[in-house]
């Protein structure tokens, strides 16, 4: 057997079934929630969910990643839904998956090197507390029993307490059995998964959604596929990151988008929504020993029996027990670390954090969250690479010529500092810049070195500049008008 097929499907058997088994029980509520959310039959979520997984297993860039239809997507679909109907959505679906596999094929994935380690925490952080959030109305409310609050504290109980005696099997799967025994032997009246609506009782079959193919139905489709396209790459390319750090190898970002892809235009084709990778399962896969590809696959399969085969079984299953799973999740998710790295860590990269945590949170936006903190790490990168510039100047014995070192990068962040640098009041012959150890990124640097040459001139000195790189060289011959007497003469005014 080929060394990399062992490695990626084969290596972690016995793991790698038990954690698909639990990630399947623990996704059959999250799935028929989202088809609600989206406003779909919950049959959509979950045939979208088994394509996705079983697609991405095989086509996926990240081994032990779980995808499938989340909350995340399901807003967004909602307006197309309400307004044109399910097979608008399919057709939606399809178009999302064609865009992510142009992103692989472009390598868009690349740009995840421009997400800073604070917006990752952030969004990780914000997933954590949104995980947490929406268990809470299993347990307030009507719900809010001590029948409730007696089976959720065994659940925990279960989760935490077993693997001080066994680690043989993950504890969250044995919390969802041992407590669905208990409210089955003792008939207790409890709110369970069949409560949370009408599981498929049938295969999903490949269908072509019905639809006139013309640009009408383009233009009503497009934005919401590229929207979805975005959204479900985003969330897919930040929780393959959080599974490279908790399993410490490497993942494939650019044959991820690839894979997404493929499976949301499988599941759209399957009559299923549109998905991405969720955190939360991806969390409970890796937590319950999951590793390879071979966890992702199995999950996929074992929702569909379950759901479609053993559905009065899965029915029964207490919502209290896959409640102490999420808050499982949600606990080992958010980084407890973070907090406390908020006295040690620069504030800056504190902000970005917080900032991403608050946005995702109050906007449920995923995408906007991670947008804002990555545009808040560019800004205070930018500020802090043009506070580094340094200008020092020397007098030759003579006194008639001065020599200035510029030291650091000249951007449009510290163009002014650049220009405030010299003196233009000091009455002397000759001025050398010496830009050996400076670099000169863009046209805003370029044009405050116009106006240092020019005030120097406009006072009689002669300015040579020296040290120039290649790079900056470039700019400055087809940017600069210091050397073009026609544009220096109207910008002096002559």
């Amino acid at each position: 057997m080929n060394n990399s097929i062992r490695q990626n499907w084969f290596s972690n058997v016995r793991g790698d079934v038990l954690a698909g088994m639990v990630v399947a029980l623990a996704l059959i509520p999250e799935a028929i929630a989202f088809s609600i959310i989206a406003g779909v039959d919950p049959k959509v979520g979950l045939y979208a969910s088994f394509c996705i997984m079983v697609v991405t297993a095989f086509a996926g860039g990240r081994p032990g990643q779980i995808s499938a239809a989340t909350g995340a997507m399901a807003l967004l679909m909602v307006t197309l839904v309400r307004e044109h109907g399910l097979e608008y959505l399919l057709a939606a679906t399809v178009l999302c998956g064609l865009l992510q596999i142009l992103a692989g094929v472009f390598k868009l994935g690349l740009l995840m090197r421009f997400v800073s380690r604070s917006v990752v925490t952030g969004f990780v952080n914000a997933l954590a507390i949104l995980i947490f959030l929406a268990q809470l109305p299993e347990i307030t409310g009507d719900n809010a029993t001590w029948l409730v609050y007696t089976m959720l504290v065994a659940g925990l109980a279960i989760i935490y307490g077993l693997p001080y005696l066994t680690k043989a099997v993950p504890s969250p799967l044995i919390c969802i059995v041992v407590l669905t025994g208990i409210a089955l032997f003792f008939g207790l009246d409890i709110r369970t998964v069949g409560d949370m609506g009408e599981l498929p009782d049938s295969l999903p079959v490949f269908l072509i959604p019905d639809i006139p193919l013309n640009v009408e139905t383009l233009m009503i489709i497009f934005p919401y596929s590229v929207t979805l396209a975005i959204v479900g790459l985003l969330e897919s390319m930040m929780t393959a990151t959080i599974v490279d750090d908790l399993t410490d190898t490497p993942s494939d970002k650019n044959r991820e988008c690839v894979g997404q892809g493929a499976a949301n235009i499988g599941a759209g084709f399957m009559g299923g929504m549109a998905g991405c990778a969720m955190i939360g399962q991806s969390v409970i896969n890796i937590k319950s020993g999951g590793r390879t590809r071979l966890s992702t696959l199995t999950a996929g399969v074992l929702l569909l029996i379950m759901v479609v085969f053993l559905n009065e079984w899965v029915a029964a299953i207490p919502m209290a027990a896959l409640v102490a799973v999420m808050f499982m999740v949600s606990f080992g998710t958010f980084s407890w670390e973070s907090v406390k790295n908020l006295k040690v860590h620069p504030k800056s990269s504190s902000v970005v954090m917080i900032a991403t945590v608050v946005i995702v949170v109050f906007t449920h936006n995923l995408a906007i969250g991670v947008l804002v903190g990555v545009l808040l790490s560019a800004l205070f990168f930018a500020r802090k690479v043009g506070d580094i510039l340094y200008i020092g100047s020397t007098l030759d014995e003579s006194g008639e010529h001065r020599t200035y070192n510029v030291v650091g990068q000249v951007f449009f962040t510290s163009a002014d500092q650049f220009v405030d640098g010299f003196d233009f009041k000091e009455a002397i012959d000759k001025v050398t810049i010496d830009l050996s150890r400076a670099h000169f990124w863009d046209i805003t640097a370029i044009s405050s070195l116009d106006k240092v040459v020019i005030k120097f001139r406009r006072e009689g000195t002669d300015v040579d500049i020296v040290g120039l790189n290649e790079a900056s060289a470039t700019l400055v011959d087809r940017f600069a008008v210091h050397d073009k007497p026609d544009a220096v003469e109207r910008l002096m005014g002559h």
